[in-house]
């Protein structure tokens, strides 16, 4: 099992690249599956999760080509409409083959993923809304089977809360049902901005993407098209902290800056310079007077939950008492023990972590329990004095490509064993 050596302590300078947004990307793998013709996408990172999902295509029907500089997908039939355990156990976005089988295909089998680290996730959202558009649901054996031999057709659906999947899935099924299909209270990350555009060149009629109300009047059938993914927002807030943490200057580049609105105003409140250089273009200095800085995660265009756990390995460094809170998943503090393991020190009071610093961090051996866990435990080590080690790796990789050779390229002393 692969595991990171990091030794810390120094300062990062130079550039670093963003790549396409991994949470745009899966999604528009599943929306290949609602046309018969080639779907070219351009700067779909090859991580863990999208290869995961380029698997699962292939295993409904899509033949799948990857080169240098894209990734080409053209279902021309659907084989078997089926999502199997072996191949979604590792991957939560697997629901998102729900829709586009259902409203192409008629009907789908698609298992539920099991548990997650970091919280519920459930797909009772998703199912709802398919049900308002005509679908028969069942769960039988772990599995949800979904029917509509007529059909879809368009409805009016309001979310009781949020849910950036559940949007995403329901949108790719309205695009092929009869009628008109409202979306209220959708999910207004870039990510389904990025997906509705996607599906607009493919053929598909939709308003108001990317605000709370999205509108789509359903077409028979969809096209090929061309798209290129959105920069990662996420990686790129994960290297303005790398750069800050470590007292370094970083110009983080190709990442959207106005994505990234709740995250650098928190980190310049934390007293950290960060600025736009260019087009897709920020650079950021790390201070040695950081100040701590009250943060909540919340929907977009709030703080994502996706950087809360890497602000946390940040505010160890920072003058002062900071307390984070978690709204959005119940259980995404698990990587402050292992912080605490380093000399951080934290303590945990439901869904909030008080966070009291700043802490001369130490290297040590710890272990990620998942995605961003990992991050902000690479950010600790490269704070830390020493060496530290971080075991189970393959949890960053699921989301950052090359995060090891990157980081490298701007002065981490990292390698992978």
């Amino acid at each position: 099992m692969d595991k990171f050596v990091i030794k810390g302590g120094v300062a990062l300078h130079g550039e670093i690249a963003t790549g396409g947004a991994k949470n745009s990307a899966l999604p528009a793998l599943a929306a290949a599956l609602l046309t018969a013709e080639t779907v070219t996408l351009r700067r779909i990172p090859q991580v863990r999760d999208i290869r995961t999902m380029q698997e699962l295509i292939e295993s409904i029907g899509a033949r799948v080509e990857v080169t240098n500089d894209a990734v080409r997908v053209e279902a021309r039939t659907i084989v078997s409409p089926e999502a199997p355990y072996e191949l979604v156990k590792t991957m939560r976005a697997s629901s998102l083959v729900l829709g586009p089988l259902v409203a192409r295909a008629g009907r789908a089998r698609v298992s539920l993923p099991g548990g997650c680290a970091i919280g519920a996730r459930p797909v009772d959202l998703h199912l709802a809304g398919l049900e308002q558009l005509g679908a028969r649901i069942h769960q039988v054996h772990g599995y949800i089977e979904a029917e509509a031999p007529g059909g879809l057709r368009g409805a009016t659906i309001h979310f009781d809360r949020v849910t950036v999947t559940g949007t995403e899935d329901l949108m790719m099924a309205a695009v092929l049902a009869r009628g008109e299909t409202v979306i209220e209270n959708a999910a207004r990350e870039p990510e389904v901005l990025d997906l509705a555009e996607l599906l607009i060149r493919m053929g598909a009629k939709i308003e108001g993407a990317g605000g709370s109300t999205i509108r789509i009047q359903g077409v028979e059938k969809l096209g090929g098209a061309e798209h290129t993914i959105i920069g990662d927002r996420i990686e790129a807030g994960t290297f303005l902290v790398a750069g800050a943490i470590t007292g370094g200057e970083l110009t983080v580049t190709d990442c959207v800056p106005e994505h990234l609105g709740a995250p650098i105003a928190k980190m310049r409140q934390a007293g950290i310079t960060i600025e736009q250089t260019g087009p897709g273009e920020l650079r950021v200095r790390g201070t040695r007077a950081l100040r701590s800085a009250d943060m909540t995660t919340e929907e977009y265009p709030g703080f994502p939950t996706d950087l809360q756990a890497q602000y946390m390995a940040l505010m160890t460094q920072a003058e002062g008492i900071a307390i984070v809170k978690e709204n959005i998943f119940e259980n995404r503090f698990m990587h402050a023990q292992e912080l605490a393991r380093m000399g951080a020190n934290i303590r945990l009071d439901g869904r909030q972590a008080i966070v009291a610093g700043p802490r001369d961090l130490s290297g040590a051996q710890v272990i990620a329990s998942d995605l961003r866990a990992s991050a902000s435990l690479v950010l600790a080590a490269l704070a830390a004095r020493g060496e530290t080690t971080i075991d189970r790796v393959y949890h960053i990789d699921r989301g950052y490509e090359k995060i090891e050779e990157k980081l490298a390229g701007v002065g981490a002393q990292i390698r992978r064993e």
